[in-house]
């Protein structure tokens, strides 16, 4: 006796034979006898009158391929609704407005400051904050190119800034007449607590400015930028550093203070500083208070790392002096720029401005962010402490030698230094290119290229 199965096999083949019924007739000939067929030669026979592309699904159901119909056991499809796409945000129908956005981060944890366009080893302060804009759909896309976007300088590896200046164009829930109404603010997105809500922990925003300066820019706006280098007394003689600080003073050609980038095609190396005086922060720290329109890549761990030879007697005050001559160096002798860590952007000034700050906004959420500072500021005072609670087990019994021209250390302020068995003077070392020679270069890198893209294949 057929089994269930085999039973239901038999119908579907009656049925599928009874589709071809004028065929056979006009061809005279009798259906076969299928139920003297054994159950392989049914399977076969409906192999041969199922389409090619059809398979028999005997669970009862099955979605294909496309995940868009099932299968039951007869061989029916049923439609299952497809998963709706996220509809784009469009930002053609959202107003705008230019702002300016003030912000403070650690920046160990970051490949610099400028968002790059090629991959780093860290993100990047601003590649961090462009992502985060992109992200509360503030902006179109996390590309400083997307929004009118200008910075006030850029920070090396490593370090630090307290107030540092972006401004840009984000989307505005008000109308250009409601922007210029400042009682209208509290209906403005709260860009400052939603940011805030999104960045890491060492990267805070601490004030915007939802009017700036007619034509205002981060970058030219700017009157001057203040920097601070943190390091430790240690054997430095500080007179002799503030001796050797005093000659930055005014205006001069840095050239022999900084890296020189073929990329940027700098001609002017001519900087003014306003400021350069070493203060004393307690017992065991001092910085350099440095202060200035503008400084070039590097110029500052440069100015830092020639006083601190200073400091170590490894070169006189008159250094400086030598450096700032071109004529007598007209370009940078071989020697080690100061450590990143301890330097800290500290302040960048502009022309009056109308700065808020969260607590100038009501309803603000100041509460959550506060125990993020708190949480963050903790965690490094406690480890501060137990660094102090170490050095005391450690350098037990230890003294700091001092350097001299027959072995020791070079002071580059991260506390490690690097060693030598005989100190050259500078005036003995070798000098690097010239700016124009890097320039040159770099033009002739960019021509090969060019002409390397033209070449037929």
């Amino acid at each position: 006796m057929l089994s269930t199965r085999y039973t239901q096999l038999l119908r579907m083949v009656k049925r599928s034979n009874s589709t071809s019924s004028v065929g056979l007739l006009v061809g005279q000939v009798s259906a076969p006898d299928y139920s003297k067929w054994s159950k392989e030669d049914l399977i076969a026979k409906i192999n041969q009158l199922q389409p090619p592309t059809t398979s028999i699904n005997t669970s009862t159901t099955n979605t294909n391929a496309a995940g868009d119909s099932t299968i039951n056991s007869c061989g029916s499809s049923q439609p299952v609704g497809k998963k709706k796409q996220k509809k784009a945000f469009d930002f053609s129908k959202h107003n705008t407005r230019f702002i300016a956005i003030k912000f403070g981060y650690l920046g160990w944890n970051y490949n610099g400051l400028a968002y790059q366009y090629e991959p780093t080893p860290l993100p990047t302060v601003e590649q961090v904050i462009l992502e985060s804009l992109a992200k509360a759909k503030l902006i179109a896309s996390p590309d400083p190119e997307c929004c009118k976007f200008s910075r006030c300088g850029r920070t090396d590896k490593g370090v630090s800034a307290m107030n540092q200046v972006i401004s840009l164009n984000v989307r505005s829930s008000l109308t250009d007449e409601q922007q210029q109404e400042a009682q209208l603010d509290n209906e403005e997105i709260a860009y400052l607590t939603i940011l805030n809500s999104m960045l890491p922990t060492d990267i805070r925003v601490t004030a915007v400015c939802l009017r700036p300066p007619k034509d205002f820019d981060a970058r030219f706006s700017c009157l001057y930028r203040h920097y601070r280098y943190l390091f430790k007394k240690s054997n430095l003689d500080i007179e002799l550093m503030q001796q050797a600080a005093d000659k930055y003073h005014g205006v001069h050609d840095f050239r022999n203070f900084c890296k020189i980038d073929g990329s940027k095609q700098i001609t002017n190396y001519f900087r003014e500083v306003y400021r350069a005086k070493i203060v004393r922060l307690d017992d065991e720290f001092y910085y350099l208070d440095l202060q200035g329109t503008a400084f070039l890549w590097h110029q500052v761990r440069c100015m830092m790392a020639i006083l601190l030879l200073v400091g170590q007697k490894l070169e006189l005050p008159t250094i400086v002096d030598d450096l700032l001559n071109v004529e007598k160096y007209p370009s940078k002798p071989n020697y080690e720029m100061a450590n990143d860590i301890p330097l800290v952007l500290y302040n960048c000034v502009f022309p009056e401005m109308e700065w808020l700050k969260a607590q100038d906004f009501e309803n603000n959420k100041q509460q959550k962010d506060f125990a993020l500072y708190r949480g963050i500021l903790l965690d490094y005072q406690l480890k501060s402490k137990m660094s102090e609670i170490l050095d005391q087990f450690f350098t037990e019994g230890f003294q700091e030698p001092e350097a001299s021209v027959n072995g020791g250390a070079v002071n580059t302020g991260n506390g490690r230094g690097r060693n030598y068995k005989t100190y050259v003077p500078i005036s003995q070392r070798i000098m690097g290119d010239t700016f124009e020679a890097v320039n040159e270069r770099h033009r002739q890198k960019l021509l090969r290229k060019k002409m390397e893209k033209n070449e037929p294949n």
